[in-house]
């Protein structure tokens, strides 16, 4: 196989595999700074943080060095070549580099929310002199808040990598953003009236590696040494994108995308991004209730879970009516199975159905032409599905069900007195079932809902579950294409309501503590399609199921 040297370490690559030196460099954890260079953009070398040298082992050993130092970024790998990116040449340009594009950067860290994150400061402490030679006074330029309405642009923060420049042209083909003036004038600014407001505009706060472009629902918020991270997927639509969710005190402040090859790649959505405001509504339901008579009897977990266990026993023992339940594509894999092979275990009589999987639209695809067409190759789809787990939930169903039904037809039975008990599960944010359709419930006996937020459904429950929201549960998620990914609990829920993985383990009546792990294997086991499941832990990526 071909083969290159990275400051002595040696490194194998495919044949037909197409990398530069950063990335070879990456492969044995040797750091190449750089700042315009991002594998999802196109290469401009401009930023010169990632100078090299660059030389060819010949036949006999013996190494040719090129005279210049050349861009990482821009250099293509091929057998036999040798980088250095340690020599006294490389550290006095890196230090030469820095110290010009901190020659008019403001000393605002303190108040910078990229402060903690900023490759500005890293590079600075491990490639930097440390010390200024700048006489004169810093160029300042406005900032300008009108860049778009999720966005700001703090201009003399700005040092023209201009990744947010190639990302509105490349990915979201909107192109709004530009580069103005020339030299030492130059400046990231926007077409007259028109704002980066497109529905991918986030990212380029994401992209950019200093403090200049940041997002104003997140501006002085937090400091981002005091926040937590966690792993998880967004729930927002099917395409699954991997983000980091980011919390302080069991409060989100921030979600970012985490690139995954085999989902979105390295980018998500506003809708997405903005979208988590409900995990902390005023709204949420936090108290479990246990009603008779219109009246609420208990608030108490210890009473309300045993009472909803004897009620669905007791209708499992009804000859005459069977037991439904409702399947949102808001759970987890771990919560449907649960449910589902927990009631199994109480009645042949039981009915499965999906809950309602909300569509918006068609999907949208990126970049877009003049016309506001998509253009081959699409880089990154909003998918019209506005649920995470819509097959993930069908494959359970067909397992336990054999088939897959809409929640109307289980509603419309339970109107005709078919059903001892339906248990329905909700958890979208948006609403999933009308007041016409609860009243369906009027002649069913034992009513469970589990969910997040008030609904018609809730309003007529015998048994009310508070459950957590994606961002407080552990679990699996399938998306749109049949890739598998963990989402992990990075809060707490609020009040007394629990992670639905922990009510339905514990309604199950199963031993010690809800492990997502050994239901994975579980699931591997006895469900058609899940096979890759069984390794248990999923990984950074996630694993295809065979569905």
């Amino acid at each position: 196989m071909p083969t290159v040297y990275v400051n002595d370490q040696q490194i194998e690559f495919g044949v037909d595999e197409r990398i530069n030196c950063v990335q070879a460099a990456q492969r044995v954890d040797v750091e190449i700074p750089h700042y315009c260079w991002h594998p999802a953009l196109s290469v401009v070398a401009s930023c010169r943080m990632c100078l090299v040298e660059v030389g060819q082992k010949k036949p006999d050993g013996s190494v040719a060095m090129q005279p210049k130092l050349i861009p990482g970024c821009q250099t293509p790998v091929t057998d036999g070549m040798v980088i250095v990116s340690d020599s006294d040449k490389v550290k006095a340009a890196q230090q030469a580099t820095l110290e010009y594009l901190l020659l008019n950067h403001p000393l605002d860290c303190p108040t910078c929310d990229q402060a903690g994150e900023c490759y500005l400061q890293d590079y600075s402490y491990r490639y930097g002199r440390g010390y200024s030679r700048l006489a004169e006074n810093k160029l300042l330029k406005p900032d300008k808040d009108y860049i778009g309405e999720q966005i700001t642009l703090f201009t003399d923060r700005c040092i023209m990598c201009t990744r947010c420049v190639r990302f509105t042209r490349e990915v979201s083909g909107t192109a709004e953003l530009q580069v103005v003036g020339r030299g030492a004038r130059e400046e990231i600014d926007i077409f007259p009236g028109q704002p980066c407001d497109n529905k991918l505009a986030g990212n380029v706060v994401d992209l950019c590696p200093v403090g200049a472009l940041c997002s104003k629902d997140f501006l002085y918020k937090q400091r981002v040494w005091w926040l937590k991270t966690e792993t998880s997927v967004c729930p927002n639509c099917s395409t699954g994108c991997s983000i980091n969710v980011d919390q302080n005190d069991d409060r989100v402040y921030r979600l970012r995308p985490r690139g995954n090859p085999l989902a979105q790649g390295h980018f998500m959505c506003d809708e997405g991004r903005f979208g988590w405001k409900y995990l902390h509504s005023d709204s949420r339901l936090t108290t479990p209730e246990q009603r008779q008579g219109g009246k609420v009897v208990s608030r108490d977990w210890d009473v309300i879970l045993p009472a909803v266990r004897e009620a669905l026993v007791a209708a499992g023992r009804d000859k005459k009516k069977g037991i439904a339940a409702v399947l949102s594509p808001w759970m987890t894999l771990e919560e449907a199975y649960l449910l589902a092979s927990y009631l199994k275990s109480l009645s042949s009589n039981v009915s499965f159905a999906l809950g309602p999987v909300r569509t918006v639209g068609e999907d949208d695809k990126y970049p877009k032409d003049v016309y506001g067409r998509p253009m081959e190759p699409v880089k990154f789809t909003i998918r019209a599905e506005k649920c995470p787990n819509c097959r993930g939930i069908e494959g359970v169903l067909r397992h336990f069900a054999g088939s897959v039904v809409p929640m109307g037809d289980v509603l419309g039975r339970a109107a005709s007195g078919d059903f001892a008990a339906v248990y329905l599960v909700g958890g979208d944010p948006e609403g999933w079932i009308t007041d016409a359709q609860a009243a369906a419930l009027e002649k069913v006996d034992t009513v469970v809902v589990q969910d997040i937020l008030p609904s018609p459904a809730s309003a007529r429950a015998t048994f009310l579950l508070p459950g957590g929201s994606f961002a407080e549960r552990d679990g699996t998620i399938v998306n749109h294409a049949g890739l598998a990914q963990e989402i992990h609990r990075a809060i707490r829920s609020p009040g007394e309501a629990k992670p639905d993985g922990r009510i339905l383990w514990d309604l199950a009546g199963r031993r010690g503590l809800f492990n997502p792990a050994s239901l994975r294997k579980e699931m591997g086991e006895t469900i058609q399609g899940f096979g890759p499941l069984r390794i248990g832990k999923l990984g950074e990526y996630g694993v295809r199921l065979e569905m």
